[in-house]
């Protein structure tokens, strides 16, 4: 067995100080390649890559599984703040169980976006709240996936499909989607996209709030006037109030 490994470069430019990889890199963990044979190895052969970074094909900026979850471990547990702890688990028992997840992707994704209005924790959780009770696995609907329903064609979009996403992209599989640190940083990744959406929507700058009524697909519906069902709002509201009463 052959063994290979590539030297990651720590002065590589970073898009955040706590990627691993530099610009327009994507970490790898380690892995087995099965080579075919040849006629110097007749029997084929196997070779072990241990972690290491490599060029993203896009050439855009790529988040992958390994480096989720290696920003997860190294960083979450050191960070304080929001969201707001032992307001709703009388309702949810599993609410506070993903708070380390929402603080520390809505830090990452407000580094990188730097809006001035940057995105509460609190508003996370409420639309946890709403999409899947806490429940990572939720039986809901198929193609449909974890805490924050992302669902298939938006798993796309974050992964680089139709170039719906200018760059960011969050490329990891349906069966890495279902982690929920995976799930939380690509649904907070995809409500950064709606406010761009429900700003475009309204000819102006979306509110949080609105960007959460165009995650739950209702802002369209709203502005034109289309029979729409106001409950997964009114819930978004009344549990984010909750959260923000302490």
């Amino acid at each position: 067995m052959e063994i290979k490994e590539q030297i990651i470069n720590q002065h590589a430019e970073k898009i955040h100080h706590w990627r691993r990889c530099g610009r327009g890199e994507h970490l790898v963990r380690e892995h087995v390649v099965q080579v075919p044979s040849s006629k110097k190895h007749p029997e084929g052969r196997s070779s072990v890559w241990h972690v290491h970074c490599a060029k993203n094909p896009s050439g855009k900026d790529e988040l992958s599984y390994a480096e989720i979850k290696y920003i997860e471990a190294t960083y979450f547990s050191d960070l304080q703040g929001l969201p707001t702890q032992g307001v709703l688990t009388k309702e949810f028992p599993n609410a506070d169980k993903y708070d380390f997840e929402i603080r520390g992707w809505t830090q990452y994704w407000n580094d990188i976006f730097k809006l001035n209005d940057p995105l509460d924790p609190n508003v996370v959780k409420a639309l946890i709240a709403t999409e899947s009770s806490f429940d990572p696995k939720p039986k809901k609907h198929a193609y449909v996936y974890g805490l924050m329903q992302i669902i298939g064609q938006t798993h796309q979009f974050l992964c680089g499909a139709k170039h719906e996403l200018r760059d960011h992209y969050v490329c990891v599989s349906t069966i890495e989607l279902l982690d929920e640190s995976a799930n939380i940083c690509a649904g907070v990744r995809w409500l950064f996209r709606k406010k761009e959406t429900a700003s475009a929507l309204l000819q102006r700058k979306a509110s949080w709030e609105e960007t959460v009524e165009d995650y739950k697909a209702i802002l369209e519906l709203r502005i034109h006037n289309k029979p729409y069902n106001s409950k997964p709002m009114e819930n978004f509201r009344k549990y984010y109030n909750i959260l923000n009463e302490r």
